[in-house]
């Protein structure tokens, strides 16, 4: 097996700020974080919304996300632990497992369900919803489960263990690739005390969340439990993350594609017009047809 590409920076970003999720609920009553919230989305666009889940209390997450439909974006669910079964209109079905990705494009509209598929021990992960360009809004619903095991995968020389879920780290091609939005998404696991450096370019929008643990990007502090929204300076190459004690941690970043953004609910759009008609079609039965 090849090492990975050692990746050299000149000019690191630094953090612009920090950011605590919001406490909600969703679906059928699932407790989680609201991370990137709706009033981030300009700011991190082509990303719409980050949700953290974690709970070992059944009551949390038992009721799962019954039939809900979307339209012209793309979910990416990512679980650390626990099982959940999905089932959409365009006949896909999986079950999503400890470390594994199920990436979903809604494009023209999929009425989908996540039930969880277990009564007792710990749930926990993220959903990640990716913008959508104008011209593929409508495209073809489009489904695909990834098991932990086939995701990519390498360790650095410090010890840093990267699974690269989407777009490229360190000559490594992550799962999926995205043309329009090129996005980024690594799940980092850093020892304590090791460092891991990510090529990134300057005009990408880019985000660390941490989960576990503690790290530093340039002189700031990110405790767990907060996203640090990384600095787009002119000139900037990339982004070096320090750990302190033992952490985990998402790196996400991509490309904006600075177009308008028209959200109700489940539908994301470019124009209000645009939503209406998606709330029409969805009340008629065409959302999915």
């Amino acid at each position: 097996m090849s090492l990975p590409h050692a990746v050299t920076l000149t000019h690191p970003r630094r953090v612009e700020r920090l950011v605590a999720g919001q406490a909600t609920s969703d679906g059928a009553g699932v407790k989680l974080t609201r991370v990137l919230t709706q009033s981030l989305q300009r700011r991190l666009d082509p990303f719409l919304m980050l949700d953290a889940f974690g709970s070992d209390k059944a009551d949390d997450y038992i009721a799962g996300f019954p039939d809900h439909p979307h339209r012209g974006f793309e979910t990416v669910t990512y679980m650390i632990a626990g099982r959940m079964l999905h089932r959409d209109s365009a006949g896909h079905e999986g079950l999503l497992e400890n470390g594994g990705v199920q990436w979903m494009t809604a494009g023209r509209g999929v009425i989908h369900s996540e039930i969880p598929q277990q009564e007792e021990g710990l749930m926990e992960g993220f959903q990640l919803w990716l913008n959508l360009p104008a011209k593929d809004k409508l495209c073809a619903p489009w489904y695909r489960d990834f098991a932990g095991a086939e995701l990519p995968r390498f360790t650095t020389a410090d010890g840093v263990e990267v699974t690269v879920i989407a777009g490229e780290s360190h000559g490594v091609r992550g799962a999926v690739t995205r043309e329009a939005t090129a996005p980024l998404y690594l799940d980092l696991h850093l020892p304590a005390g090791a460092a891991f450096s990510q090529a990134l370019p300057a005009a990408h929008n880019a985000f660390v969340y941490v989960y576990r643990g503690e790290l530093k990007v340039a002189d700031t502090v990110v405790p767990a439990g907060r996203m640090a929204i990384l600095a787009n300076d002119e000139g900037s190459d990339g982004v070096l993350i320090e750990a302190g004690p033992e952490t985990r941690a998402l790196l996400i970043a991509g490309r904006p594609l600075g177009e308008p953004i028209a959200q109700y609910g489940p539908f994301v759009m470019n124009t209000e017009q645009e939503i209406y008609q998606a709330v029409a079609d969805y009340r008629a039965g065409r959302l999915a047809a």
